[in-house]
């Protein structure tokens, strides 16, 4: 009897877990599913007879609509060049910080974090007055040094340099944190025989600290390229997907014809295409990785 409920203990445990991940995740992703094969809309929520069974022709029209692949082009603008700069000055800000020995840099800690915590939403009204191209204080400061004013957000690619400076500055705060953590974790005696050998602050930071975040550095760069490929609540609240669809992501594409459109199956199955590509660049990373560590 006490050999039983010890086995059935850690099933009572997760047991809750399961049953919100089933209902609130897996159940959704499933029906999600069924609905990118119908053309379900506005009519098929009252009436479920009007929904028609249409195979693989919504992935069809998605995949040769060129807003959709024109979204996906700028959601790999974004990738291409948002992950790798945050990757770069959360880490070199995480190792500024962990070398630092005044309490200045506990301060500094807080505020590189901030923006990571505080409402989005506020986020991109704040920077979307500071990209006003008339009343925007970027605009007023470069009008101080006799600089022309800059289309922040009407021109369609200096919009995308906009929306991924503004999203670089809220995502460093997050992995700054996870990178610090795992510099803690470093053995202090590496650091220490690293110092009587004569080894610069440059050559304990390439040869020990980078080695020693490797885990690490693979963790962020996999979530980070995650939520870039999710990249919606900045272009949506700043821009629209506007100018001329310039800063139209996947994301916002399948809003637009979901919520907007009312056009649920054709939604469905632009997200589950970008889910797939999601997954596809996931299994890549995770394979490059195996192949750097063999």
């Amino acid at each position: 009897m006490k050999g039983s409920s010890q086995k059935l203990a850690p099933y009572l445990f997760i047991g809750p877990s399961i049953i919100l991940l089933a209902l609130f995740s897996l159940l959704p992703i499933l029906l999600a599913l069924v609905i990118s094969f119908t053309d379900m809309d506005l009519s098929g929520l009252v009436n479920y007879d009007s929904i028609r069974f249409t195979g693989l022709e919504n992935y069809k029209n998605v995949l040769l609509d060129p807003s959709f692949l024109k979204s996906m082009g700028n959601t790999l603008f974004f990738v291409i060049i948002g992950v790798p700069l945050v990757l770069i000055f959360s880490l070199s800000i995480a190792i500024l910080i962990n070398m630092g020995k005044s309490r200045a840099f506990k301060i500094f800690r807080v505020v590189f974090y901030l923006p990571s915590v505080t409402n989005v939403v506020a986020v991109a009204v704040v920077w979307s007055y500071l990209y006003n191209p008339t009343l925007g204080l970027f605009n007023y400061v470069l009008g101080l040094v006799n600089l022309g004013p800059v289309p922040w957000l009407t021109d369609p690619t200096v919009a995308k340099i906009s929306l991924i400076v503004l999203a670089v500055w809220r995502g460093i705060g997050l992995n700054m944190i996870i990178f610090i953590a795992a510099i803690k974790g470093i053995p202090g005696s590496y650091y220490e025989t690293a110092q009587l050998d004569g080894a610069s602050t440059w050559q304990q930071i390439r040869y020990i600290t980078l080695p020693q975040l490797r885990y690490a550095i693979f963790f962020v760069s996999i979530t980070t390229m995650i939520g870039w490929l999710q990249f919606f609540e900045e272009p949506f609240v700043m821009t629209k997907g506007k100018p001329l669809d310039g800063t139209l992501t996947a994301s916002l594409f399948i809003y637009n014809n979901g919520f907007q459109f009312s056009k649920f199956g054709y939604a469905a199955a632009g997200s589950f295409i970008l889910f797939f590509a999601i997954i596809a660049v996931t299994l890549i990373q995770f394979r490059l990785q195996n192949k750097a560590e063999s």
